[in-house]
């Protein structure tokens, strides 16, 4: 079970869970991108997929569109532990 926590989930994701959405370290998550942008008006905005610990940058598929996921600051993400989404090649 390398990576995963004793529910079968990634450390980010159980962490998120076990909270009830105050993510690890004091990530914020907002339900809009206009309150994360507010929030952290010199980072990039990023779209946290929960379900899986990766984040989405604008233009991506994914942004906005999982079935759970919030609107973060990378920076935050970053230090939480999230990752990056990469596109199968």
């Amino acid at each position: 079970m390398t990576g995963r926590s004793a529910f079968g989930l990634l450390p980010g994701v159980a962490i998120f869970l076990a909270f009830g959405g105050a993510l690890g370290q004091g990530m914020q998550t907002f339900t809009n991108e206009q309150a994360a942008r507010r929030h952290c008006p010199t980072d990039s905005v990023v779209w946290l997929n929960t379900s899986s610990a990766n984040y989405h940058f604008k233009g991506d598929p994914w942004y906005g569109r999982t079935q759970r996921g919030s609107y973060v600051c990378k920076v935050e993400a970053d230090k939480d532990g999230m990752r990056a989404w990469t596109s199968p090649k």
